[in-house]
């Protein structure tokens, strides 16, 4: 064999080699296959935490933020809060901008406060510029009807509809500088000019007056006097009541805050559980 050609053979030609060696690349050694673990169908995530709804701070912490009321007490407290504050909403949404009390969400309130034998007195205090009317009513009927003691506080002001509301409960107080303000209701929207309009406002206006009369020291005559009035609101005729006027014409029992509305309330607690004993007796 020549001895050219014996040297262009391996291993002396490394040329040969190297080029080969490029083109095919190292292979790896194979890898042993990883163990698979039993297949397992997933689990679904739990919808809430373990032990949320068991957690009372959390519940009643969700009910302020939907509604801005607490539940009903049910252990260590007999007396129920309700407020109502803001403009009282009645079938009509009101602008996001607007505080606001839904009708819908203080009526169920009652309903569980009068169902639940822990609860023995109702305190209702109010702060509120008026609303709709048949929704103030509404709530105003509703207090009034409770079988338990009520008693009303109004702080800032208890304005317009919230009148009724002021005097549905078994006593009311009302703060020093608290107001109450008596117009005529109103209408709002379209208003069709035919005479059944105004004899609706007319009796809509008579619900009003009739079951304040019924529901305080006040005559309808003295009631309609001051919602007709004029010369004491700048744009509008009735009536703004301060304080001691609002228990000098016999539309609240007596002036007072927090403090004298809860030894109020104790007091007909007291009255109705004598009463009851007697009955049972």
């Amino acid at each position: 064999m020549p001895l050219n050609e014996f040297l262009n053979k391996p291993p002396f030609n490394t040329t040969n080699n190297q080029d080969r060696n490029q083109e095919q690349p190292p292979q790896q050694p194979p890898m042993s296959p990883e163990p698979q673990a039993p297949s397992v169908a997933p689990q679904a995530a739990p919808a809430t935490e373990p032990g949320a709804s068991d957690d009372p701070k959390k519940r009643i912490m969700d009910t302020i933020t939907q509604f801005g009321q607490t539940n009903v007490p049910s252990m260590e407290n007999n007396i129920y809060c309700m407020s109502i504050i803001g403009q009282v909403e009645g079938h009509i949404q009101l602008p996001p901008q607007n505080k606001t009390t839904k009708y819908e969400h203080l009526i169920p309130q009652l309903v569980a406060a009068e169902q639940n034998d822990k609860i023995e007195g109702v305190l209702v205090i109010l702060n509120t510029v008026g609303g709709d009317v048949e929704a103030g009513l509404a709530i105003a009927e509703m207090i009034a009807s409770l079988s338990k003691p009520v008693v009303t506080l109004v702080l800032g002001g208890g304005h317009s509809i919230g009148v009724p509301i002021a005097v549905s409960g078994s006593y009311s107080f009302i703060a020093e500088t608290a107001t109450m303000t008596i117009h005529p209701i109103r209408l709002t929207g379209l208003v069709i000019g035919v005479p059944q309009t105004f004899e609706y406002l007319d009796k809509m206006q008579d619900r009003v007056v009739q079951f304040v009369a019924r529901n305080s020291k006040i005559t309808e005559e003295q009631f309609r006097d001051l919602m007709t009035r004029t010369g004491e609101l700048t744009r509008d005729i009735g009536t703004n009541v301060i304080g001691h006027d609002a228990v000098k014409y016999g539309l609240i029992d007596e002036v007072g805050g927090l403090g004298p509305a809860l030894k109020k309330l104790n007091q007909l607690m007291e009255q109705a559980r004598t009463k009851k004993e007697g009955v049972l007796q």
